[in-house]
């Protein structure tokens, strides 16, 4: 007798995003890797509580490491919480890591990560970029374009 796969529902997903990456840096290659997590550590994640600011990605012994992002305690998560900043390993495979290695030893370049979010079998991903930093006349130009083109959706919306 054959199985049925019953289809998971869709929740609303946990979206939580690294906004100034964008603004600071210029981004290149995208990777989605898995995160290892401890328990409390995905309730909070699924609870929205988390946080990418001044995060960042490091390559050690062929392992790919997120360092400072923070995921606040679980309420309900007695003596088994976990360290609120601790380092979390990502999950890519040889190939993946390979190249992101290769491209960080150039100077200049660095892994960023830009999204934090539940998919759709409901573990947490993360989307993460090789990135190189903007200089602030890249920084000008990209806030000029966004007012222009804030100016047009306004002009636009005017005359409709």
């Amino acid at each position: 007798m054959a199985r049925k796969t019953v289809p998971v529902p869709q929740k609303r997903g946990v979206c939580i995003k690294n906004k100034r990456a964008e603004f600071d840096f210029l981004l290149f290659d995208k990777f989605t890797a898995g995160i290892v997590l401890t328990g409390t550590e995905i309730k909070s994640i699924r609870a929205g509580k988390a946080s990418l600011v001044d995060t960042y990605c490091i390559v050690q012994n062929r392992e790919v490491w997120v360092k400072n992002m923070y995921v606040a305690h679980y309420e309900q998560g007695s003596y088994n919480n976990h360290i609120e900043r601790r380092e979390r390993k990502l999950l890519l495979n040889r190939k993946e890591i390979r190249r992101i290695e290769q491209t960080v030893k150039n100077p200049g370049f660095s892994v960023v990560p830009t999204l934090l979010f539940i998919d759709e079998n409901g573990l947490a991903k993360l989307d993460i970029y090789i990135v190189r930093g903007k200089k602030e006349y890249d920084k000008r130009q990209t806030l000029k374009a966004k007012d222009d083109r804030r100016e047009i959706d306004r002009q636009f919306k005017k005359a409709y």
